[in-house]
């Protein structure tokens, strides 16, 4: 798996974009050609998306911002999507990048900035009706898992101890893997006007979500998933016999790893709690209004109800500084961890989910709290300032944390600080990374992530949406 630094420059070329098939390029004059891949090696094109490039490059002055926004919008499009119909459905199979398989939350990440666009192009909505039909199927194979094979091929993670199966790439239990799914759907529905997907498969994968979240309350017991890794990395894998650091059952949901696939410390992830709050109020809306399911609906409704109070009694502190803030990590026995991490969800993005307003008070003093020393992982350098992880480890910035710093602000200065940080950290490779040391961009890990990369899209596309004077 390709998590860490994987950069090299010889003579002055660089090698970043090598394995999406681009040739390398020599920095200089010559530096702002495309490189997206040729036109007959994309694997999905869309004219809504190219209708939308061209659109949005127009209206930008600065001509590197214009060709990071060209090369990254797409490149969910261009280089990771395989699209089939498959017994008369759509199907649609979604890598990472350099990672050859299926995360739940990536796949759902990468295509959402494409959403607002599905109701002038046909093709793509059939593309997002597959990772949606896609991902339902994955939660009936295993709800606990979070990322898969195209096929039952096995993976390089066998030899994990949890229940693997051939169709698994990876099983670490995050909440967010099951909350993801939902909000696309949703969204997709409110978008396109489009339920066909709410189909008898999602119905039972919505059910099945359900009850694997009652389930990790952990209030009958640990219930049946457990994970151990024989690794020297000891966020990869989890204590006390696979099955996480011990919790009091107070009405959240426990989630073993955080959505940068590293195990918790305090099995209640707030930020995946807050988004199960919110995915399922979606569901319950979908069972009621779709599916005529009244009783699931309700069902949906009082567990969101249960996870928002504990909510509010367990994850919330004074802080000496910033007020009353949101913790990262708590364990129903008054044990809190103040920290965020890069990945979303975080505390950070709580708004770009829906959870809180991003005018709530509680928000922003954790948000102050988040972008400043008080939290572990925030950095400043020579190079930028934000939010890393454990994950790559210190004075590592993820380009995804300032992005979603930007699409979170209504501050426009501070927005148009994100655009500059974005623009200088790249490497003149002309996509967004992983991470990337904070003195010295030219460090980074994984030359091909798409999420990041559609996600700068996003924020340039809002950005051209409510602040056109900053491009």
């Amino acid at each position: 798996m390709l998590t860490r630094r994987d950069f090299i420059k010889i003579n002055g070329i660089t090698t970043a974009g090598i394995g999406m098939g681009l040739k390398p390029t020599w920095f200089g004059a010559n530096r702002f050609e495309s490189k997206r891949p040729p036109l007959a090696s994309r694997k999905f094109t869309s004219k809504a998306v190219e209708a939308k490039i061209s659109k949005v490059k127009a209206a930008i002055k600065d001509p590197e911002l214009a060709w990071l926004f060209e090369n990254c919008y797409p490149n969910t499009l261009d280089t990771t999507v395989n699209y089939s119909v498959k017994n008369g459905r759509p199907d649609t199979f979604v890598i990472t990048g350099d990672i050859d398989a299926m995360w739940m939350r990536d796949s759902s990440a990468q295509v959402w900035p494409y959403l607002p666009l599905v109701k002038e192009d046909a093709e793509l909505r059939n593309l997002i009706k597959g990772v949606l039909n896609r991902q339902a199927a994955c939660v009936l194979i295993d709800p606990y898992a979070n990322a898969f094979n195209a096929g039952p091929t096995g993976s390089e993670w066998d030899s994990d101890r949890t229940d693997m199966k051939p169709e698994l790439h990876e099983r670490k239990w995050e909440v967010d893997s099951l909350c993801y799914p939902i909000r696309l759907a949703y969204n997709y529905w409110k978008t396109s006007g489009d339920n066909s997907f709410f189909d008898e498969n999602w119905q039972k994968a919505g059910k099945r979500i359900l009850f694997t979240f009652k389930e990790q309350q952990r209030k009958n017991g640990p219930g049946p998933y457990h994970f151990q890794r024989r690794t020297e990395v000891a966020s990869d894998t989890a204590p006390n016999g696979g099955f996480g650091n011990p919790v009091k059952p107070v009405g959240l949901i426990c989630s073993i790893f955080r959505p940068s696939d590293d195990a918790t410390i305090y099995p209640f992830l707030i930020p995946s709690n807050y988004f199960a709050v919110v995915s399922l109020k979606q569901m319950a809306e979908m069972f009621l209004v779709i599916g005529k399911d009244s009783k699931t609906s309700a069902e949906c409704k009082v567990l969101a109800t249960e996870v928002h109070a504990a909510i509010e009694k367990y994850a919330t502190k004074q802080h000496p500084v910033y007020g009353k803030v949101l913790a990262y990590e708590v364990d129903g026995f008054g044990n809190q961890l103040f920290m965020d991490d890069a990945n979303v969800p975080c505390l950070l993005a709580l708004p770009y989910l829906g959870a809180l307003s991003n005018h709530d008070p509680l928000y922003l003093n954790t948000r102050r709290m988040v972008l400043s020393s008080a939290n572990p992982y925030f950095f400043k350098g020579k190079a930028a300032e934000g939010v890393g992880g454990p994950h790559v480890g210190m004075n590592y910035i993820w380009p995804m944390s300032i992005i979603m710093r930007g699409l979170t602000s209504t501050d426009k200065n501070e927005i148009i600080k994100c655009i500059h940080w974005l623009k200088t950290t790249h490497a003149n490779t002309g996509f967004m990374h992983e991470s990337f040391n904070k003195d010295d961009p030219t460090d980074f890990t994984r030359k091909w992530f798409a999420w990041a990369n559609t996600l700068f899209g996003e924020l340039i596309i809002k950005t051209h949406q409510y602040y056109p004077e900053i491009l």
